[in-house]
């Protein structure tokens, strides 16, 4: 894709690791690329700070009561789980601090469970579906990463609407910030981490089709206009734009 293409509105144009016709093989190696790259630029930073937050507001955070008996596990749901590398980080995440972790997550594609499971083994409980099917379980934390920007703007709705309804303590979206630098510049960064080239062209894509804040302010005023400004629309270095709502 050039680079100057003009990025004054999100690109619509599908993915190549979303096509059916892309072999499990195939899938899997662009999903272990895609976690190496990820990690590269600090991907789960966003989410981790998240959950120490949310643990600095419900009092639970630096063990105390957290790894208890009698501590109630945080039910936690990961919606587009991919190579299940956030919630393997989650998962680490709540040993370091004594957090009871029951940990879900739900991916449309079939293709990404095997992938995940080699590296959950049975931290998690994975499920290939629709995120809606799993209303009413009494979630406590709902996340996403990379995943808003593949959603059409109905889809965007309903999920915020989703989260915002289904989660006890909060939810995040954790997602690319569409600017000229990174669009133009990961093609490169993932050709020297000896990317398959589909994530070169699809994380160029995703930062294309990804959203600014002002977007991002429209989307939560339209889903959720009782609490847009509760509400965190915030940057994490050094190319991720996130959305937050702790309660």
């Amino acid at each position: 894709m050039n680079p100057f293409t003009s990025l004054a509105s999100p690109i619509e144009r599908e993915e190549e690791m979303d096509a059916a016709e892309l072999s499990p093989a195939r899938y899997a190696k662009v999903l272990a690329d895609l976690s190496r790259v990820n990690a590269l630029t600090l991907a789960r930073r966003p989410t981790l700070g998240f959950l120490d937050r949310v643990c600095a507001r419900s009092g639970r955070a630096g063990g105390g009561g957290a790894g208890g008996s009698d501590a109630k596990p945080w039910r936690i749901l990961d919606v587009g789980f991919g190579a299940g590398d956030m919630l393997a980080r989650i998962a680490r995440w709540g040993d370091a601090r004594g957090v009871a972790l029951d940990l879900a997550g739900v991916d449309l594609n079939p293709k990404s469970a095997p992938v995940a499971a080699a590296r959950l083994g049975d931290r998690a409980r994975l499920i290939t579906g629709d995120y809606r099917d799993l209303a009413g379980q009494g979630w406590d934390i709902i996340l996403s990463s990379l995943v808003a920007h593949h959603m059409s703007a109905g889809q965007r709705r309903d999920f915020l609407r989703f989260m915002d309804t289904e989660c006890a303590r909060g939810w995040l979206v954790n997602d690319l910030h569409r600017q000229r630098l990174p669009f133009a510049g990961f093609p490169l960064l993932a050709r020297l981490a000896f990317a398959d080239p589909i994530v070169r062209r699809d994380g160029q894509l995703s930062v294309g089709r990804s959203f600014r804040r002002a977007e991002w302010q429209a989307m939560l005023a339209d889903a959720l206009p009782d609490v847009a400004s509760e509400c965190r629309i915030f940057r994490s270095f050094p190319w991720r734009l996130c959305v937050e709502r702790i309660r």
